[in-house]
């Protein structure tokens, strides 16, 4: 259970020149402190005779409080601020990725090798048979990450070029976590058979086809179409990724408050946008009960067809043991409408529909936002199993073997494991592999 309170995170680097006396750093310091900036490390560039100058990180809310800070130091200490610096673009500078080797070239056998004369030997290889591809190529170890911009985060369509930062992203958790080469493409199409016509065309490049920040409904039949038309493994991630942890969360707060998953428990899904839906078709097809609540009439009938119900906020309220909300509509779920012994997971960011404490004060047995509902905890071990069984498709049990095996491994007070957790992606990988190799069996019986 989180209270509702507010952190600065917004994480700057002040490059400060102060006199080289004493008291003079703890007046810098408390004048920011005072000024509700959240101090972390400082670092001493250099100390002179008279001054000294230091980098002192600072966490502030917004460029208004930023301001704030400014101008007490100013006005309140003898310190002169150098520079300002934001670590969220420090960090982006250059760009977060670089396409990089797995072979060194030293000499001319080397080059004769991996390059011309001796690649068309390979290159006919693979001529003669195509699966060779996956042996000789980093095709089995690759995935696109395709969108159009349309999504963007909370900021909705702003387009592919300013969303390639989180495509980039998306690239350095592949292989941190999984050590799958991820690159981005972005299609600067609304058109949505033209975005698929587009994934076609540079499909055969990639094993898996990541599909990321697509508006709602596109990204349904985008997603669709592509499971149709290739024969490897295609996610959109806003769905199934969130579904994933969020199936993972549901089934530590159960063992947290000694339930069992029964298939008889009653889910009601506030929200069937992307991330909404994906997460009531996995409890669907996990076998919990679910109750769809959106006023948009295809979303609905779209839950329907999958084999959920819908109903109005207020009843559905009344009807279900879980609640999930997902309409990014900060104080949507009212206190009244808590029944005692509910679990809320209200999944908006960066406030959600109510608060968790206000949830417990209203009687849920268990309440929590969406902060730690990550999807980095899913996709990288899902596909690298995917890519490593050669599976075609991303199916409902690879997602629900990757759930469990993230749940599992939540200790203490935590609803999922840290992403940090060196055991989370092996595991992952390793329960997926599992799956895979249970719906190839049932396939051949």
């Amino acid at each position: 259970m989180k209270k509702n309170i507010v952190h600065p995170e917004w994480d700057i680097v002040m490059e400060v020149k102060s006199l080289h006396k004493p008291g003079t750093l703890g007046k810098l310091l408390t004048v920011i402190g005072e000024e509700e900036g959240l101090i972390g490390d400082f670092t001493t560039i250099s100390i002179g005779k008279t001054y000294s100058i230091r980098d002192i990180t600072v966490s502030v809310y917004d460029k208004a409080h930023l301001d704030r800070v400014i101008e007490a130091v100013h006005k309140r200490t003898r310190t002169k601020i150098i520079a300002i610096k934001d670590l969220v673009f420090e960090k982006h500078k250059g760009g977060k990725i670089h396409s990089t080797r797995n072979e060194d070239v030293k000499t001319i056998s080397d080059l004769r090798y991996i390059y011309t004369p001796g690649v068309a030997r390979v290159c006919k290889a693979i001529v003669e048979d195509i699966s060779k591809a996956r042996l000789y190529t980093n095709i089995a170890n690759s995935v696109g990450i395709f969108t159009n911009g349309t999504r963007i985060l909370g900021l909705g369509d702003i387009g592919p070029v300013a969303g390639m930062p989180v495509m980039e992203g998306k690239a350095v958790l592949y292989d941190q976590f999984a050590g799958v080469s991820a690159t981005p493409i972005l299609i600067d199409t609304k058109d949505r058979d033209e975005f698929i016509n587009t994934v076609m065309l540079v499909s055969p490049t990639f094993g898996g086809i990541h599909l990321e920040d697509i508006s709602t409904p596109d990204c349904f039949y985008i997603e669709d179409e592509l499971i149709k038309r290739l024969n490897k493994p295609v996610m959109h991630d806003d769905q199934h990724g969130t579904a994933t942890v969020t199936l993972a969360a549901i089934l530590t707060v159960l063992r947290i408050l000694g339930r069992e998953p029964d298939k008889n428990i009653v889910v009601a899904q506030i929200g069937l946008g992307a991330a909404g839906y994906g997460i009531a078709k996995l409890l669907l097809d996990f076998g919990l009960k679910v109750i769809g609540v959106d006023p948009n009439i295809d979303s609905q009938n779209r839950l329907i067809e999958y084999g959920g119900e819908i109903d109005s906020l207020p009843e559905a309220m009344t009807k279900a043991e879980i609640v999930v909300s997902t309409t990014g509509i900060p104080g949507l779920i009212k206190p009244e409408m808590i029944r005692k012994g509910q679990i809320i997971l209200a999944l908006s960011n960066p406030e959600p529909e109510i608060f968790p404490d206000e949830a417990i004060e209203a009687g849920a047995a268990f309440a929590d936002d969406g902060r730690s509902i990550n999807n980095a905890l899913a996709f990288p071990g899902l596909f690298k199993a995917a890519l490593e069984c050669g599976a075609n498709s991303i199916t409902a049990p690879m997602k629900i073997a990757a759930a469990k095996a993230i749940s599992a491994l939540a200790v203490d007070d935590e609803l999922v494991p840290s992403i940090f957790n060196p055991k989370v992606h092996n595991n992952v990988v390793e329960a997926v592999k599992q799956a895979i190799t249970l719906d190839i069996q049932a396939a051949t019986l």
